[in-house]
């Protein structure tokens, strides 16, 4: 390991009836597990081992011990595991499973305390089921507000991020009818303030921020509703007095590709799809999911269980390994601080 980054990275198996432990798997066989350690359910690794015709060994230990390991480990050493139950051998993949949903929690749960107490430099989530959660009795929808209760954080945002564009959401995981009523100054500027604080954990020095308008055409002078300009735009203009480099509210059919061409180093988009949908269009692989304002660094591929397609083999590493990129990097930054 390097030495901007001492602590080894949790990679939590997320649901295991989806390609949680089939990405992990993945990424490991082919990049090696040094500076890792996998938090989850050893039979659910072995299987996904198992399946890539792997002999690599899973080493299910106690937490000191497994981080231990992963502090040593070379590329192709045994895989420790910090083991927080065990599921049967014989799960059925593509199914909605209590017994799956409690066991991604408690991984997760067990992360994020090893992050609070500076044993991990980063965790890294595969993805959970929401009604799997929800079958196994846990009072969240998803990992944010897990990592934002189990870290007393009460101003959190999520950054999506691919090669070429960045988007932080002012309302997340709510209805449409919701998300307009979440368009308020203070919200903005709060979101504001985690996009420049997203970037510079990446390590953009002085991240250029432009501000999705929430109508066609960005109000159009008020043509077309006047959010932008009774509430974005006094959102703007107090991030600029905070001395932020933010500008807008842009039209949000043009925003997010002139960001892609350069202009812009992140955008504040108003609501869950507005963001989305530009980032999802290069493909889901491509894309990281960041979680902003905790204490920890907390980074998440950006794509689902994909229920449709677990234990077929199919399932792509790819945005796994780009969010075990982008946890190095914001270590390696926090580091340099």
């Amino acid at each position: 390991m390097s030495a901007a980054s001492p602590l080894p990275l949790a990679l939590t198996m997320g649901d295991a009836a989806g390609i949680g432990p089939e990405i992990i798997a993945k990424h490991i066989e082919a990049k090696g597990s040094a500076g890792l350690v996998v938090i989850g359910a050893a039979s659910s690794l072995r299987r996904a081992f198992s399946a890539l015709g792997s002999k690599r060994t899973i080493m299910p230990l106690p937490p000191e011990a497994a981080l231990e390991m992963a502090a040593k480990n070379g590329a192709n050493d045994p895989v420790p595991l910090i083991s927080v139950g065990e599921l049967p051998e014989d799960l059925l993949y593509g199914r909605i499973d209590a017994r799956a949903g409690k066991l991604a929690y408690d991984a997760v749960c067990t992360a994020i305390d090893l992050a609070k107490a500076e044993r991990i430099g980063a965790l890294v989530t595969a993805p959970i089921h929401k009604e799997a959660f929800h079958a196994a009795g846990v009072p969240f929808p998803g990992h944010t507000e897990i990592l934002a209760a189990r870290t007393g954080t009460k101003n959190f945002g999520m950054m999506l991020a691919t090669q070429d564009l960045r988007v932080v959401l002012v309302s997340i995981h709510v209805s449409l009818r919701e998300a307009i009523e979440r368009v308020t100054p203070e919200n903005i500027l709060k979101t504001i303030r985690l996009a420049d604080e997203g970037c510079r954990a990446l390590g953009i020095a002085s991240p250029r921020i432009a501000v999705a308008g929430l109508n066609p055409h960005a109000g159009e002078g008020g043509l077309f509703g006047r959010e932008e300009i009774e509430f974005i735009a006094p959102a703007v203009v107090a991030g600029q007095a905070e001395g932020f480099a933010v500008s807008g509210p842009f039209a949000p059919d043009t925003v997010f590709m002139r960001a892609r061409h350069g202009h812009f180093d992140v955008v504040v988009s108003q609501y869950h799809d507005q963001g989305l949908i530009p980032i999802k269009l290069g493909g889901i692989e491509d894309g990281v999911n960041i979680t902003l304002g905790l204490p920890i660094i907390r980074t998440s591929v950006d794509h689902g269980t994909a229920f449709d397609i677990a234990g077929q083999g199919v399932a792509s590493p790819a945005s796994l390994g780009l969010a075990i990129e982008a946890a190095r990097q914001m270590v390696a930054v926090r580091a340099a601080r």
